[in-house]
């Protein structure tokens, strides 16, 4: 049977030199991968009480919402900036050049709610720390966050004052 980190591609050098991509892509494209994938951040949070799943586009969208289905909660989109229709809450975030803003639709969450955040990967934390505090502005409580994949090496654990789960652990960038 493969492990999971089989089912993701590295490409070196990309893209910038000294950078290892880790490719999300070969993971979901294969049925076994994705199932692995899927099967394995439920793992991690078993445990963990929470009433809502939180998605960043486009990645998170991906992981997220089978969570949500398999578990019955709710599923909240984060998005960049214009992209909802509805009454939006905002946070910018820093960018290795520049910023970024993400959006949630201001009742997405309630207050008291407890949320649990999904993505692809976690590098520098920026934007899993502006995710949840969009889910603060809202009142609701980040209980955890659980990522396919964490490079380590770029500490973006550190931003976060909830529990990380992690599929696959990078030690590098």
């Amino acid at each position: 049977m493969k492990r999971l980190e089989d089912y993701v591609r590295t490409i070196p050098d990309f893209p910038e030199p000294g950078i290892m991509f880790r490719d999300v892509t070969t993971v979901i494209q294969d049925p076994d991968g994705f199932r692995l994938a899927v099967d394995t951040m439920a793992d991690l949070v078993k445990d963990l009480d929470y009433d809502v799943v939180v998605g960043a586009e486009s990645r998170g969208f991906i992981f997220g919402a089978p969570l949500a289905y398999n578990n019955n909660k709710s599923f909240v989109l984060i998005r960049k900036k214009g992209k909802l229709p509805c009454e939006t809450v905002e946070e910018s975030y820093e960018l290795e050049y520049g910023t970024a803003t993400i959006e949630m639709h201001k009742d997405s969450i309630k207050p008291g709610d407890k949320v649990l955040v999904v993505d692809d990967l976690i590098a520098t934390g920026g934007t899993t720390e502006a995710m949840c505090k969009l889910i603060e502005k809202l009142g609701g409580e980040t209980v955890g966050v659980v990522v396919l994949m964490e490079l380590a090496g770029l500490k973006g654990r550190e931003k976060l004052s909830c529990p990380l789960f992690a599929a696959i652990t990078y030690e590098g960038k």
